[in-house]
């Protein structure tokens, strides 16, 4: 290698460090004034978020299927990023099939997933679902004459090659925060484990810089290693720090979590999708919570909540009205998982004045439908 050229990549090299630096230190300093980070809205312009919903990335990664929907799930969100031009992505659960990756480090499929948002410089936050540290299953067929086949594992310089072990959801979530500065996930409160990613973001005027504009809340809703619920102590903790940031209720609020709720069954459609409520696929029944420990209760009392969304169910994409706030599915945007509907995003869209919530889906081939006004 030339001198000149060893200089020049060590000058690159020098400055993606402090420019990372740079970001940390901003990162930092938010957390000392904000409940815990904050997003920045363009002058001028709506806020616009991009939800990704159950793309389940490592599937059957033995197999040449389950690689091939990993790249068909990155062209998803691709075009969808591309399309929309968000300012902000959520990953809204089962990111990865950990009950399907037979590798030690299943933060390394993690990575492919939110690959398309960082390349594109989009800062984004996560939520975790019942998959994501699902312990292996092993394939019946395994056992079988065929016998165990050729796994294919990844590894990144440890020697080690295939594990069964699985990865914690504090592995994951402290792998994504160590190594992307975009990322605004937390890993939230010590006190609600086994609950991680339970934490609240606010989105700030650029014309107005200490004005929130909206806060954007995460919860646990659980699966994988413990139960799917949303915890009693969950609850409590949105009631205190949503009085405590948001005491009169002023500014709006929108809430993101995996697993329905067992109030999404008292308002699903039966058959077709009818008005109040707006959407394209109602194919199956609600696969809720095992429980209700409190936080619809609370919700529906606070009339700054507008709106819940979550994913979970691949053949679902409908809002429907539960009294004064909005109860959403997202659209099955990941290849992985099961059911065979088109893929897409929903997409949430928040102006300042007049201030307005519309959504819609982006579906992968670039046609929209199912617009609605939720505030």
């Amino acid at each position: 290698m030339p001198t000149s050229s060893y200089f020049t990549i060590l000058s690159n090299s020098c400055l993606v460090l402090l420019f990372q630096a740079f970001f940390i230190s901003i990162a930092a300093s938010s957390d000392r004034h904000t409940p815990e980070n904050h997003i920045r809205t363009r002058v001028g312009a709506p806020f616009k978020v991009a939800l990704f919903a159950d793309l389940h990335f490592g599937e059957n990664a033995w197999t040449d299927w389950g690689p091939k929907q990993d790249v068909n799930s990155i062209n998803v969100m691709s075009s969808v990023l591309d399309t929309e031009t968000p300012d902000f992505v959520v990953y809204l659960g089962d990111v990865v099939t950990a009950n399907n990756i037979p590798i030690a480090n299943a933060s390394l499929y993690w990575d492919q997933a939110i690959s398309p948002t960082r390349s594109r410089g989009i800062p984004w936050a996560s939520v975790f679902g019942n998959h994501d540290d699902a312990p292996f299953e092993w394939p019946m067929e395994w056992f079988a004459a065929s016998g165990i086949p050729q796994l294919v594992c990844p590894v990144l310089n440890s020697g080690e090659e295939c594990s069964f072990r699985g990865t914690s959801r504090l592995e994951l979530m402290k792998n994504e925060m160590d190594n992307n500065v975009l990322s605004l996930s937390k890993s939230g409160p010590q006190d609600l484990w086994p609950g991680i990613s339970n934490y609240v973001l606010q989105v700030l005027s650029k014309e107005k810089p200490h004005t929130p504009l909206v806060y954007l809340y995460f919860l646990d809703s659980g699966g994988g290693t413990y139960p799917e619920v949303i915890s009693t102590a969950q609850a409590d903790w949105f009631k205190h720090i949503s009085e405590e940031i948001n005491p009169d209720s002023r500014v709006p609020e929108l809430i993101f979590w995996h697993i329905p709720s067992k109030a999404y069954k008292k308002v699903a459609p039966k058959f077709r999708i009818h008005k109040p409520c707006v959407g394209s696929i109602n194919k199956e029944k609600v696969a809720a919570q095992e429980a209700e420990m409190g936080i619809m209760k609370i919700l529906v009392k606070r009339p700054s909540v507008k709106a819940v969304f979550v994913g979970h169910n691949h053949g679902l994409d409908w809002c429907c009205p539960y009294g004064q706030l909005w109860l959403c599915f997202a659209r099955h945007t990941g290849y992985g998982g099961y059911g065979n509907w088109a893929r897409g995003s929903r997409i949430l869209e928040i102006n300042e004045r007049p201030f307005s919530i519309s959504s819609w889906i982006r579906m992968e081939d670039g046609s929209v439908h199912s617009e609605v006004i939720l505030s």
